[in-house]
């Protein structure tokens, strides 16, 4: 119940240890081995054009990865951990759900931040972006390694999952402006959600977040996945809807 009302009052929420050292471990190198073969689905930096990004492939760092997509196919390990029982159970709770849905749309993805070319992710509410018929979705983010300032860890604005925010507060690609008075006073506000390796941050889907550049001198590595209620149905002609979802068994069983 405490933590249900903290998520419910912030946005987020983060599990120390999550991922016992043993699985972690797993979860580490096959997120290496994944990061090293480079199979499709991927996204580079030149995809996402965000501030620091190459303009195109074949600028110095275009053909650096940002993302493993379809975490969820490329391995066991990564489904096992998707679908764990426990982390499930606390999803649940927070959403008020006993059936939760794992979306294949959305996150269910190796994120990774290279040292060198990595870029800055600005401040944005992952529900513009998503179709549901509620902005009720629960990201999982694993740490596989140390998050904090320097290589580029999450920023969050507490509470702002709470905040009805007019359309004239984002630019054409649904980031929040920083030109916009009211905007900085909200991002003033931000805290740093820095992690351990196997801690667990479990974020709102209309919370406001952010990560800064990779100045550290390896790649970071979290595994993301996203959630939501069984009864909460993707929109037609969204991506969700055409992509599908792995529903967990029941968290009351």
């Amino acid at each position: 119940m405490e933590q249900r009302e903290f998520f419910q009052r912030q946005g987020y929420l983060i599990l120390r240890a999550a991922a016992a050292a043993d699985r972690l471990t797993l979860l580490h190198n096959q997120a290496e081995l994944q990061l090293q073969q480079a199979r499709s689905p991927l996204e580079y930096e030149a995809d996402v054009q965000y501030p620091g990004s190459p303009d195109d492939y074949q600028q110095p760092g275009g053909n650096t990865l940002r993302r493993l997509l379809q975490a969820w196919d490329r391995s066991p390990v990564f489904q096992q951990w998707a679908g764990d029982p426990v982390v499930a159970k606390v999803i649940g709770e927070l959403l008020g759900s006993d059936r939760l849905c794992l979306e294949l749309a959305h996150h269910n993805c190796i994120m990774t931040k290279h040292p060198q070319y990595s870029s800055s992710t600005l401040w944005h509410q992952d529900f513009r972006y998503w179709k549901f018929q509620h902005n009720a979705l629960v990201s999982a983010w694993l740490a596989l390694g140390h998050e904090t300032a320097r290589n580029g860890c999450m920023r969050l604005i507490p509470g702002s999952h709470r905040l009805t925010l007019e359309a004239q507060r984002f630019d054409d690609r649904q980031f929040f402006r920083t030109d916009h008075s009211g905007n900085r006073e909200l991002m003033h506000q931000a805290v740093r959600a820095e992690l351990q390796p196997g801690d667990l941050l479990l974020f709102h889907s209309g919370l406001l977040h952010a990560a800064g550049r990779n100045h550290g001198d390896t790649v970071k590595l979290a595994l993301v996945f996203s959630y939501r209620a069984a009864h909460n149905l993707p929109l037609p002609g969204g991506r969700a809807a055409t992509m599908g979802s792995i529903e967990l068994p029941s968290t009351l069983s």
